[in-house]
């Protein structure tokens, strides 16, 4: 650029890294309205993530397997602490729990049919159980949540297991939100709330502060269920150390842990963006806990947080995890966000992909939102297709990587099978640098 008087050069201007377009719009938006902004969907900043590994495949070192015709397992059995019926799935790879009324009822049950297909388990979410959901789902997961929402004995009775929500990765130490005009006459009724009235869920249960309390909060839910369902707890990723070791003394079958890059239906975005910690940092750390109590793989423990290909589900597993959940990648399998909405996305001023509207219940593909002509959109029985070719292209996909690594079932994955690509994931992780034996704090060094 030149000064156009003196034909002198001028430095080309440059926007503020800390004082970003999207930042000032922000606070443009925050001085003009006064409240803070609330948006669905998970973290939107670039954290370390799974794809700052990458596998270390077989050679001569070690002996792969041969692709379709030598056997990979990949079967997993949850709950085999105390359940008398423990949670036996074809695959590692489940559906995590997100509510009737965040999500609409046709949605609620395409994930129930996609899940079934695949040889794997839905979850409730808060607000309570469905009769097309119970219907549609082989295996259900109740969540019991601090709000007790649509809560009752009879379908806990019902599930076949029962997760205990501590703390979800977008916003852990706080409650979710949902606004009025996704509270139907049927939701609610299911939640015993006035219609059309914004709620806010509890950030904590109300009858219980503590380990101890959770301990005998466990007992109780075990003589509902005469001991035959698994006990699972979920807790955000924020001190994954001593929340699992903590879920484990109070008497766990299994442990959930969620990490930032987790979806919700809505929350605020400071909770979204500044707490909680990556996923890849949370599942070391938590499988540590596990092997020092003497508890890995006795206890199962299930990773949640940004899953999105069979790599993810390998790489996760290889770290030590038993399965893994996903939430946001089932919804855009489903048919949320789908491109083919794009004019109508632009007009409830977000795009295809933001998932900033989730919690304004006109979701132009019927997922998120109580619309009746909205819903309408869904096909339950070809979203659940759609999810099951997903699920099962996943596993193939795991499958591959494993037998490439010479094992001949998901579960014998190993962080030894892995190297990192930085220095914050090798750290995170515990797997050495590429090209290096070393990672930042290995014992030794």
């Amino acid at each position: 650029m030149k000064d156009t008087q003196n034909n002198i050069p001028r430095t080309i201007p440059q926007q503020s890294a800390t004082f970003s377009n999207p930042i000032n719009a922000e606070i443009r938006r925050a001085a003009a309205t006064g409240i803070y902004d609330i948006r669905g969907g998970g973290a939107k900043r670039r954290v370390p993530h799974f794809d700052d590994l990458l596998f270390l495949g077989a050679s001569i070192s070690r002996y792969p397997l041969e692709g379709y015709r030598e056997k990979c397992d990949t079967s997993v059995v949850l709950g085999t602490r105390y359940a008398k019926k423990p949670i036996r799935l074809d695959i590692p790879i489940t559906i995590a729990g997100m509510s009737f009324g965040a999500l609409s009822g046709p949605a609620k049950e395409a994930l129930g049919r996609g899940a079934s297909a695949a040889g794997t388990s839905t979850t409730t979410g808060d607000g309570g159980m469905t009769s097309e959901e119970r219907s549609h789902s082989t295996q259900l997961v109740y969540q019991y949540l601090p709000s007790r929402y649509g809560m009752n004995p009879d379908d806990l009775r019902r599930a076949d297991a029962i997760e205990v929500v501590v703390g979800q990765g977008a916003k852990p130490g706080g409650g979710g939100m949902l606004l009025g005009q996704k509270i139907s006459d049927r939701v609610a009724d299911m939640r015993t709330l006035p219609k059309g009235i914004d709620q806010r869920s509890a950030c904590r249960h109300p009858d219980w502060t503590g380990p101890d309390d959770l301990e005998i909060k466990i007992l109780e839910l075990r003589e509902i269920t005469n001991w035959q369902v698994p006990i699972f707890i979920k807790v955000g990723g924020t001190r994954p150390y001593y929340d699992t070791a903590l879920a484990v003394k109070a008497g766990a079958d299994v442990v959930v842990l969620d990490g930032m890059q987790g979806g919700t239906a809505a929350t605020q975005d400071v909770f979204i963006e500044h707490v909680g910690l990556p996923t890849l940092a949370c599942i070391r750390p938590a499988v540590q806990a596990l092997q020092d109590l003497g508890m890995h793989r006795e206890v199962q423990l299930i990773v949640s947080g940004g899953i999105r290909s069979g790599a993810d589900v390998a790489k996760a597993l290889a770290m030590g995890a038993d399965a893994v959940s996903i939430g946001t990648a089932a919804m855009i399998a489903i048919g949320d966000n789908d491109p083919k909405w794009e004019s109508e996305y632009q007009k409830l001023g977000t795009t295809t992909g933001a998932y900033d509207d989730w919690h304004e219940g006109m979701d132009p593909a019927g997922i998120t939102t109580q619309d009746a002509e909205l819903m309408k959109r869904v096909d339950p029985v070809e979203a659940g297709r759609r999810l099951s070719n997903y699920l099962k292209v996943m596993t193939l996909e795991a499958q591959t990587i494993a037998r490439a690594c010479g094992h001949n079932k998901l579960q014998n994955l190993e962080p030894e099978d892995l190297c990192a690509l930085t220095m914050e994931a090798a750290a995170m992780a515990r797997v050495p640098l590429a090209g290096t034996s070393w990672y930042p704090g290995k014992e030794g060094f």
